[in-house]
């Protein structure tokens, strides 16, 4: 039958990343979430890159209005038995996914595929709430969705070939690099990248060289574009906190120990850059 129709669940900003590229791709693209406020702030993002890409001569205004005209706002969870394919870009949390996986299972026609934009959560399990694992895949793009190129493609236990197969097509639609990876806590980039940023947070909490001099050492030692502290405020504290706790409940070994300095500025509500102060402060 193939892939026409999209429905992304989550319009904050990985959602909205991933909206705009399946409708720039030719996909037409409801875009959800629980309240209309959120979709339209989610649909108002897009508006503005696009813009910003006409602006620079990166992308001609009637791209800009035939991308828009693919998007449309949902509220209905519905909705989802009008679509070829799901991709659900909500909050990382397991019972949540869960829970959203089920309804969808019972609304979405047979052929559709339930996919999962987590960044650290199983698969296996998050399909085991459906009955259809089959058809449930993980496909975890990367931040910013319409500059980075990855999408870790993530078999569950029982997803089907032809599912992956589909789904590492569509990826391809997207101008994005596909990479398959099996299902383990943290994938293969968290895997590597969460630690990495973890034992910074270390480096810091036990006085071997202040915020700025950890950024730099990474960025002109290893030529890493943005230091790990900097990329941490980025992603989120708490995400990074959630991510190794995932990593280190998932693999049961000591090296995934959450920093206590991270526990204890997500505990002060320091999550980096959306609340205006984490490792850094943001005005």
């Amino acid at each position: 039958m193939g892939i026409q129709k999209v429905m992304v669940i989550g319009a904050g900003q990985m959602g909205s990343g991933i909206a705009q590229v399946c409708a720039m791709s030719g996909y037409d693209v409801l875009l959800h979430d629980l309240k209309e406020e959120y979709v339209e702030k989610g649909l108002g993002t897009i508006t503005k890159n696009l813009s910003r890409q006409v602006e620079k001569g990166k992308l001609p205004a009637e791209d800009k209005e035939a991308t828009l005209s693919r998007l449309a706002a949902s509220t209905d969870l519905n909705q989802a038995k009008d679509v070829d394919l799901v991709i659900e870009a909500a909050i990382e949390n397991m019972e949540i996914k869960t829970k959203l996986f089920a309804q969808l299972d019972e609304i979405a026609p047979k052929h559709v595929i339930l996919a999962t934009n987590t960044s650290s959560l199983p698969i296996t399990e998050i399909a085991a709430a459906t009955k259809r694992p089959e058809k449930v895949i993980g496909m975890h793009f990367m931040n910013p969705v319409p500059v980075m190129k990855l999408v870790e493609i993530i078999r569950g236990l029982a997803t089907a070939d032809d599912v992956y197969e589909e789904i590492e097509e569509m990826a391809k639609s997207l101008s994005k690099v596909p990479v398959e990876v099996n299902d383990f806590p943290g994938f293969v980039a968290n895997r590597i990248l969460m630690p990495m940023i973890n034992e910074a947070v270390y480096t810091l909490y036990e006085g071997v060289a202040t915020k700025e001099a950890i950024d730099d050492v990474m960025k002109l030692g290893m030529n890493h574009p943005m230091g790990p502290l900097t990329l941490a405020d980025f992603i989120g504290l708490d995400t990074c906190l959630y991510i190794m706790e995932t990593l280190h409940d998932g693999l049961g070994d000591d090296k995934y120990r959450p920093c206590p300095l991270l526990r204890k500025y997500v505990k002060a509500g320091w999550l980096g850059k959306k609340s205006g102060r984490g490792f850094y402060e943001y005005s």
